[in-house]
């Protein structure tokens, strides 16, 4: 398989609109109020009018319940795997799948932190960064979104996750000092609780063979290695044995070349004394 690009088409919050539209025809036909339903589900009615809004995501156990309780006749819960999918944009949708089943990702960053390892708050600056603007609405649910995929680390067996990040990423001030003193803090937390490997690139390193960019090599529960790059809204499988290999080589130069991370845990440390 070559390499294959897909554009970016963000129709997530028009599915989910679709599909809390008819959640709210249901609960009305069945002579049910958004207190009543939550009351019978264990719920908050404002959960259930952000749902039916389109501003929140469905969950597979909440489907799985109203979908009887409103008599939907299994309508709803025949959604639920595009509900889950509509939480990311459509060019990342078939990579968060990927990584949440993967057996081991290798990911390069160069600008930013991952978004594995982002906290809530340095999550959310990067999404009110995007030019165009994006609505308030759709910053929030992007940094649920976000925030979700890191479910990753309370997986049983654990995935083996492994990061390597630009040292500029740690003096960029996405948000603001608190922002980043607080990111930088959730990282050594990371790092302490072995769940991840993570590695920093000095910046005076004369040899970096992560120039040419980001990218993560995925090694799929099932099949061969695969490797994501993303930029500008638009995503690249990289499939072919040769593609795969050459990129899982260059990751494993890039690891060599950085800070053990023992070191890179002191350095962490030590910038966060100059915030």
């Amino acid at each position: 398989m070559t390499a294959n690009t897909r554009e970016f088409h963000d129709d997530s919050h028009s599915f989910l609109r679709c599909f809390g539209l008819q959640l709210k025809l249901f609960r009305e036909r069945a002579g049910l109020s958004r207190e009543e339903l939550g009351d019978r589900l264990g719920y908050s009615a404002e959960l259930i009018a952000s749902i039916e809004q389109g501003r929140r995501v469905a969950q597979p156990e909440f489907i799985d319940r109203v979908d009887p309780e409103v008599n939907a006749g299994g309508v709803l819960i025949a959604a639920r795997g595009e509900v889950a999918r509509a939480r990311y944009p459509a060019f990342f949708r078939d990579f968060a799948k990927l990584e949440a089943d993967a057996l081991g990702l290798g990911v390069y960053a160069s600008l930013m932190v991952p978004g594995l390892l982002q906290t809530e708050d340095y999550a959310r600056a990067t999404f009110a960064q995007r030019r165009p603007r994006i609505g308030a609405d759709t910053v929030e649910f992007r940094t649920r979104s976000r925030m979700s995929r890191q479910k990753i680390f309370d997986r049983s067996p654990a995935a083996e996750l492994s990061f390597v990040m630009d040292e500029a990423i740690l003096h960029r001030p996405i948000g603001d000092s608190a922002v980043l003193r607080g990111q930088l803090e959730h990282l050594l937390l990371v790092m302490g609780n072995g769940k991840a490997e993570v590695q920093v690139m000095p910046l005076d390193r004369r040899e970096n063979p992560g120039v040419d960019g980001a990218f993560t090599v995925v090694q799929p529960k099932i099949g061969d290695q695969v490797v994501y790059v993303e930029a500008q809204g638009r995503s690249i499988y990289l499939t072919t044995r040769a593609e795969t290999r050459s990129m899982a080589a260059r990751y494993g130069s890039i690891r060599a070349q950085a800070m053990t991370p023992r070191e890179s845990s002191a350095f962490i440390e030590t910038r966060l004394r100059t915030l």
